[in-house]
């Protein structure tokens, strides 16, 4: 299986560049490849962004062992649950973690099981050694390449809501996700910047 997985991937990415090349040569037709490159890996997917808050001043005071000892931590505490939401994990870098889910209700479930863990984890804990976490979610229409990596508006801005914006425990959301969970009575947003973002509240 893990040798199908890697053609699928190598096949996506193959096929977007040859796209890509092709709308590069002088007289293509943009419009007509960029339909094409649409109809290939155009899906639409809820995407979390997740980042550890204060992590990078904490590596510079404890060092690089403390580094891989909270990124380790982290993992084992977080990816359990984002597999048990139906979460595919596509990138671990440093302290941070993308995942797009199907179903936008679990990207938020999954959001809220991460927090209440690390609430409970970091109960005993000394500041040093508490996971914190902040959490981005957008959904829309995105270009999945494989099981590499997904672009697109929703991405960016979930990206910069979970890595930039959210404060340790928080989680924040795209006016998309709000949107698309408006008739949903499990969750609570509380509106952030005149609406340019929000956030779920969760406590």
């Amino acid at each position: 299986m893990a040798y199908r997985g890697m053609i699928g991937a190598s096949a996506s990415e193959d096929r977007l560049e040859r796209l890509i090349e092709e709308r590069l040569k002088p007289g293509a037709n943009k419009e007509k490849i960029d339909n094409r490159i649409w109809d290939l890996f155009g899906e639409s997917w809820a995407i979390m962004f997740t980042d550890l808050s204060g992590f990078s001043r904490n590596v510079a005071k404890f060092g690089i062992i403390h580094f891989l000892q909270t990124i380790f931590e982290s993992e084992r505490l977080l990816i359990p649950i984002i597999e048990d939401h139906d979460g595919i994990l596509l990138k671990a870098e440093g302290d941070s973690l993308l995942v797009i889910f199907r179903n936008v209700t679990k990207a938020m479930q999954s959001a809220v099981a991460m927090q209440r863990a690390l609430l409970i984890y970091n109960e005993d804990k000394t500041d040093e050694e508490k996971v914190l976490l902040c959490v981005g979610i957008g959904y829309g229409k995105v270009l999945r390449i494989g099981d590499i990596d997904v672009f697109g508006h929703e991405v960016n801005t979930a990206s910069k809501l979970g890595e930039d914006t959210a404060e340790a425990y928080e989680i924040l959301v795209t006016p998309s996700v709000r949107e698309t969970a408006a008739d949903n009575t499990e969750f609570r947003f509380e509106s952030v910047d005149n609406g340019h973002h929000y956030r779920l509240e969760w406590k």
